[in-house]
């Protein structure tokens, strides 16, 4: 799939991204809808979801039911955690209620029917993603999954994994390559491959509105380079990235490539295989699951390559008192009792997100991230952050008011029933980049109305004239 990069603009035309409310049928994509492509070209049905499928879909989200502070919940936190569907809490209690068992041991009926909803799971979330069942590793969320491939390296690095984990070896004069945009999920780990390894880390700029800054690329991206680690989706700047050019540039010099989808996964389709990364993470709570489950994808090869970062039980075949043998991926990176009723219910959240469209999805959010945009840009005393309105985002904007911490906007905010993230969004590098020590970003999802981001931008203008940061 293709989510139009950062970089490329789009008509800010006034058209409307909902239906009447009594009219089930969705019109034609907003024009500042991202063009969405399927893998292998053929068009997917971009058309926003209609008002009255919001009015229904809403109602399977308890959460978005309840009052805060007096007044009904806006709940803009969706890249921080999404809110659950009745169908997927009632699939993980199913669960709890008829099957809990332990998988992959035990030699009874429960044991069985556990075992096999595990792994129907694992099928259904390969498929989302577009791949194969072997190349899905469970894992506890997406910040463990990318550690696993820098300890897996760095194991590999060390001698471990045999002739197959020698293509993986990273030492003295080889360099990672990551931007200066991540989640510190994707870069704290790989500051501390090349402190094991002696390898050294290179960024990728951004400019000052926090989008990357590629006119360095071949500099940067060299024959040197043995990883590119970078996010699909900035998860403060709502920029999608040019996948498609960071990954050929890789390929000419031979780098494996590392995603952070934990953005983009979630908001629409995204065909992993299609895109042609070597790994990707991304985690649960972010797309309608639990929280305590994350996915790991890796390309077949790569995963029986990678030596294990957890071991003990249920990863081995054959251990004795000197020395162990692990089972092929993806059982050899899954140590331990595993997170089964998290990853059912996971797999009751992709039925859900499959149901309504992850297209229909991305244009609604399109529609959404664009609505933010131009709203916040319009605002004084505001400065939006990552690309400018008329330019593809997800729905999702950050920015900061003048002479006002974050912290006093998101208390403002919540005291008119908005729910806003706050902070430096386990982003300090790239806050440190744009001169700003935090931001407040409002992040919507399928179940994200016109009207409660309408409430966002009126609150945001309200703060400002409270506290006086337009000066």
């Amino acid at each position: 799939m293709t989510l139009t990069p950062a970089s490329t603009p789009v008509s800010t035309s006034d058209s409307t991204a909902a239906a009447d409310a009594g009219d089930a049928d969705a019109p034609a994509a907003s024009p500042s809808a991202p063009a969405l492509t399927a893998p292998d070209g053929a068009s997917l049905d971009a058309r926003p979801l209609s008002t009255a499928e919001l009015f229904r879909l809403r109602a399977d989200f308890p959460a978005l039911q309840r009052q805060v502070n007096g007044h009904p919940l806006a709940y803009l936190d969706s890249g921080a955690t999404a809110q659950r569907p009745v169908a997927v809490l009632d699939a993980e209690r199913r669960y709890l209620e008829t099957a809990n068992a332990a998988v992959h041991r035990g030699a009874h009926l429960m044991a069985a029917e556990a075992t096999e909803l595990f792994e129907q799971a694992r099928a259904t979330v390969a498929a989302f993603v577009g791949a194969g069942e072997d190349e899905i590793v469970w894992t506890s969320n997406a910040t463990e999954a990318l550690n696993l491939v820098a300890y897996g390296i760095s194991n590999a690095s060390l001698g471990r994994g045999g002739a197959a984990a020698e293509r993986l070896r990273i030492g003295d004069g080889d360099e990672i390559v990551v931007t200066e945009a991540e989640h510190h999920a994707n870069l704290v780990p790989w500051q501390e491959l090349c402190a094991r390894t002696g390898a050294t880390l290179r960024f990728i700029p951004v400019d000052d509105d926090g989008v990357l800054d590629l006119d360095r690329l071949d500099e940067i991206v060299t024959e040197r380079t043995r990883v590119l680690a970078f996010a699909h989706v900035g998860n403060v700047t709502g920029a999608i990235a040019p996948v498609e050019r960071l990954v050929a540039r890789a390929r000419q010099v031979g780098a494996l490539v590392v995603l952070d989808a934990c953005q983009s996964v979630p908001h629409g389709p995204v065909d992993l295989r299609a895109l042609d990364v070597d790994f990707a993470a991304f985690s649960g709570h972010k797309m309608l699951g639990p929280t305590g489950v994350g996915v790991l994808y890796g390309k077949q090869g790569l995963l029986d390559a990678l030596p294990p970062f957890l071991t003990g039980g249920s990863m081995i075949t054959t251990v004795t008192l000197e020395r162990s043998e692990y089972l092929p991926a993806p059982q050899r990176f899954e140590a331990g009792t595993q997170k089964v009723s998290q990853s059912i219910a996971l797999a009751a959240a992709v039925d859900y997100l499959g149901e309504i469209g992850m297209d229909r999805i991305a244009a609604h959010e399109a529609a959404l991230g664009e609505r933010m945009a131009a709203g916040l840009a319009e605002i004084p005393g505001v400065r939006l952050l990552g690309p400018k309105p008329g330019i593809p985002r997800v729905g999702l904007a950050s920015f900061d008011v003048h002479g006002v911490h974050s912290h006093d906007v998101g208390q403002f905010l919540d005291d008119l029933g908005i729910a806003v993230r706050v902070g430096h969004h386990c982003a300090q590098p790239l806050h440190r980049r744009l001169g700003i020590t935090s931001s407040t970003r409002a992040s919507g999802y399928l179940y994200t109305t016109d009207d409660d981001v309408d409430r966002m931008l009126d609150a945001v203008a309200r703060t400002v004239a409270f506290f006086g940061g337009a000066a």
